[in-house]
């Protein structure tokens, strides 16, 4: 078992000034594989001092310098992804085949496009505008607060872009997953960052999270997580006026229009949406479906659904692991009676533990038809492996359903042609579509309308939200 008894603060491993842990469950095995420190209050205060120490230098380097560092952690990273993949499946349960290309894989494909991201910054010359010189720089001292599904991807979006811009920062992860983060802590003081521009605390949301997010010196802060949390940190930050950047919850669309390949819309929407057990934000968790066609469609999404095996994190083979936690695994299977008593078809899975998993926080992965979208399910994240098919009387219906949602975080569309798709796709209120099976783009800007969010992160426009804009007026 694992034992972290320090926090990262000024550049240096401390101790936490109490003695409360924090206990890391493996969610396969339901055995606590490690512990983290809780820390407290005061710890916050300590770390937020050590950054903005640290921010007068820091800022001054020049760009090629801080993004040389980024490069150092870059490679770094990439040295160890096996060992990331690992230890990322062991806390959070994402097979070993899937944890190796996207826990692993994505976060250091993400910090390495900000050593180029970075390098094309440092060769922008300020804009001249009228008789005024702008200029952009760091905003200052960042608070990050990231989640358990993609843990160290959501902490390289935020560090990543920060450290080029010239930002000190805090960062707190989640506590059912803060293992990475002692990874990528190790890492960082192997390569020299200089003491206090990175800063790892761990502890409870509701003590240490709050107290780096109300902190006077904390210029920003960049949440991933719930809509519910966002809502609350952008309340912790208003007295500040801090800079608030979140990316919330969604609830995604898939919009299958009339004449679209159900072959291959149909296997492509279960295998992207069952990722992670669901567990995702942009997952497409909504699949909106022509009347006539909903029974082929149930069809394929069971046979789709059968190929996906489920099991030991460890094995290649297996697609689905297990939940997070055991609370995520129970509000889970709350959902899934919901939908049975709202009247939608069960046609797959259900809410009952599924056969020969003794321990684990596996969830029978669940498909319901017949879905209307005003049921509970179709309105608010699961964020588990259950899909609602809506069947709908036309595109325009068809658009409708999919933006009447509180969320826009992410969708996509399904059409005989790329045209007619993004035609629709361009009607949808939401912050990214894909468009007849077009992939996530790490260096496209990511993030939501409505309740998904403000800001955005990844490529240039990730790196514009730790940036000020200042003009100064020349004489004329």
């Amino acid at each position: 078992m694992q034992i972290h008894s320090d926090l990262y603060v000024g550049g240096e491993w401390t101790a936490a000034t109490g003695s409360n842990v924090i206990e890391v469950v493996n969610p396969a095995t339901e055995q606590v594989i490690a512990t983290v420190p809780a820390a407290s209050t005061s710890d916050a205060d300590r770390a937020v001092g050590a950054a903005r120490a640290a921010f007068p230098a820091w800022s001054q380097l020049s760009v090629e310098e801080r993004v040389n560092y980024v490069e150092r952690i870059a490679d770094a990273l990439a040295e160890r992804s096996e060992e990331i993949a690992a230890l990322i499946s062991s806390e959070q349960g994402m097979p070993m085949t899937n944890a190796r290309r996207v826990q692993a894989g994505l976060p250091i494909m993400v910090m390495k496009s900000f050593v180029e991201i970075g390098r094309e910054f440092a060769n922008i010359e300020p804009e001249h505008i009228g008789h005024s010189l702008v200029f952009e720089e760091p905003i200052g001292v960042c608070t990050f607060i990231t989640p358990w599904n993609y843990p160290l991807h959501q902490t390289i979006g935020k560090v990543a872009p920060a450290l080029v811009a010239g930002c000190t920062m805090i960062l707190k992860p989640s506590s059912e997953t803060p293992l990475n983060a002692f990874l990528l802590t190790d890492i960082i003081d192997s390569v020299g960052l200089p003491a206090g521009v990175f800063n790892l605390v761990t502890g409870a949301g509701r003590t240490v999270g709050e107290a780096l997010c109300v902190h006077p010196e904390v210029d920003m802060i960049s949440i991933t997580g719930s809509t519910e949390a966002g809502a609350r940190i952008a309340e912790l930050g208003a007295p500040t006026v801090k800079r608030i950047c979140q990316e919330l919850g969604g609830k995604s669309a898939n919009v299958i229009l009339n004449g679209a390949d159900l072959g291959k819309a149909v296997p492509a929407g279960i295998t992207g949406m069952m990722l992670n057990c669901g567990q995702t934000c942009t997952a497409l968790t909504r699949m909106i479906v022509p009347r006539n066609q909903q029974d082929e469609v149930v069809n394929l999404a069971i046979n789709a659904l059968d190929s996906l095996s489920m099991g030991d994190p460890t094995n290649d083979e297996h697609f689905l692991g297990p939940l997070v936690s055991a609370s995520q695994k129970s509000t889970v299977q709350d959902y899934i009676r919901t939908g049975i008593n709202e009247g939608a078809r069960l046609v797959a899975g259900g809410p009952d533990d599924p056969e020969g998993y003794p321990a684990g926080f596996y969830v029978q992965p669940t498909i319901f038809a017949d879905v209307k979208n005003s049921m509970v399910i179709a309105q608010e994240e699961i964020f588990g492996p259950v899909l609602c098919i809506i069947p709908v009387d036309s595109d325009d219906e068809a658009i409708a359903v999919a933006n009447d949602s509180p969320f826009g975080l992410s969708g996509a569309v399904w059409a005989e042609t790329n045209e007619r798709a993004i035609d629709a796709a361009r009607k949808l209120q939401t912050g990214q579509v894909m468009v007849n099976g077009g992939r996530f783009n790490p260096l496209a800007p990511f993030g939501g309308y409505k309740t998904s969010g403000n800001g955005r992160e990844l490529g240039r426009a990730g790196l514009d939200e730790f940036l000020e804009t200042k003009a100064i007026q020349l004489p004329v």
